[in-house]
């Protein structure tokens, strides 16, 4: 993936998560000197969709999420390495299913207000297909990369140098 991108994604992601922290802040002393942002609780939530599907992605790339081997642990590695391809196409179908039915949900919700915030709706549920199309183009590259070398899909090469990684 390109690193510019890579780079991108994660600029927004901090940013993101830095103005929920502010925006909750700045509401809070609002709150107790009784001037409330009625909208900040509706921008908040909107910021934290697209923080988490960031997050997912990032999280995707590293191959850092959560997951369970207990079946698969004791596997010869080549068999280990065709599960993790079947489930790699059932994840894609997953996110092919939600990126369609997100874009349908995103379409039919442009005239819908968000809250007291004033904003469209549809900002809120674009992040539901935009963040199953960058999950699944991550998915990609992994299958990909998998199909070449006969490594694994999801579950991390642990010789790969994470240093500069905060999540490995």
């Amino acid at each position: 993936m390109s690193d510019i991108v890579v780079r991108l994604e994660l600029f927004a992601a901090k940013a993101l998560l830095a103005a929920i922290v502010l925006l909750v802040f700045v509401a809070a002393v609002g709150r107790t000197f009784g001037h409330p942002l009625v909208w900040s609780v509706d921008v908040a939530q909107l910021l934290f969709i697209w923080v988490c599907f960031l997050g997912a992605n990032r999280a995707l790339r590293l191959k850092t999420h959560i997951g369970v081997d207990l079946f698969v642990r004791g596997l010869p590695r080549r068999a280990r390495h065709h599960v993790e391809l079947v489930l790699a196409v059932v994840a894609l179908g997953f996110l092919g299913v939600l990126a369609v039915s997100g874009y349908r949900l995103t379409m039919m919700n442009w005239q819908r207000v968000y809250g007291d915030s004033g904003i469209s709706y549809a900002w809120v549920t674009a992040a539901v297909p935009i963040g199953a199309a960058m999950l699944a183009v991550t998915l990609i590259i992994h299958v990909m990369g998998a199909l070449r070398s006969g490594g694994l899909v999801f579950y991390a090469d642990r010789s790969i140098d994470r240093s500069d990684s905060q999540l490995g």
